[in-house]
């Protein structure tokens, strides 16, 4: 049976050099599942492999698109599924690294179907505040509340638009999902670390990020602040940098700090797993 080894974690503990390593012992190739890895313009503030680990064995989905040419959950899981089944034409064995967990379980049980909103009710979501939508995501579904990455307005709107549609709660909806067949079987490795050696890990790599010219990334990606692919940690700290709005020492204290509590939401979605 062809078999997918998926290697799963929160931010920095390590997923993408054990992954490399696992894909060259088994001569195999790697599949990404981190959402922003997807982007060309965006490598230092996504952690992207490196050149060295890029060579060393095949990746796929790592800067294959641009921040301007629309990619969504859907599409992915399309894409991933038509790869990983060519893929296992000539290997036993694939490998899946990722820490975006939607993106990981669309590979492995799909994405559920959900009604589309009426443009109504899309139009009325669309005009109200971040906060609001917070407040009446926190109303109609706390459990979703509580894990979701609460600054992204995209989220926060298709689970709400599901909430209103279906009068369900969102975290409801996709737990009752329907299985799908796949052509293969999953081994999850979710790697871990304690959270006081995983913080600290977390600083040092921004430390290294800002001295490797994330600040310049972000000043080339300004024409593009407007996207929701940009508002994403080490990017949205730093825009108000480059405003002259905030300094630099409260930006890198900020990523580390929002860099921290993705990694936690990261590791209670991870728990699944376990």
């Amino acid at each position: 049976m062809r078999r997918l080894i998926v290697i799963a974690g929160p931010t920095a503990v390590g997923k993408t050099a054990y992954a490399v390593q696992l894909a060259r012992e088994l001569g195999t190739e790697v599949v990404s599942c981190d959402s922003r890895q997807f982007y060309r313009e965006m490598r230092i503030g996504v952690a992207r492999p490196t050149d060295e680990e890029l060579a060393a064995v095949p990746h796929h989905f790592i800067a294959c698109r641009s921040v301007t040419q629309p990619y969504n959950i859907y599409d992915y899981e399309q894409d991933a599924i038509r790869l990983v089944d060519s893929l296992f034409a000539t290997h036993d064995t694939v490998v899946a690294v990722g820490g975006s967990g939607l993106y990981i379980d669309a590979l492995l049980h799909g994405v559920s179907a959900m009604p589309d909103p009426t443009p109504e009710l899309r139009a009325r979501l669309q005009q109200m505040s971040l906060e609001e939508k917070r407040a009446q995501l926190q109303m109609l579904d706390p459990s979703y509340y509580s894990r979701v990455d609460l600054r992204n307005p995209v989220r926060l709107q298709r689970a709400l638009e599901v909430c209103l549609m279906t009068g369900r709660p969102y975290s409801e909806v996709i737990a009752n999902r329907q299985p799908v067949s796949r052509s293969f079987d999953a081994e999850i490795r979710v790697l871990q670390l304690p959270h006081s050696d995983l913080r600290a890990r977390i600083d040092r790599r921004v430390d290294a990020m800002m001295q490797e010219g994330l600040l310049d990334e972000v000043r080339s990606l300004l024409p593009y602040r407007h996207l929701n692919t940009l508002n994403t940690v080490g990017y949205r700290e730093l825009f108000p940098v480059v405003d002259g709005t905030e300094t630099i020492e409260n930006a890198i204290a900020a990523i580390k700090l929002n860099t921290w509590h993705y990694a936690r939401k990261q590791m209670t979605w991870m728990r699944r797993y376990l």
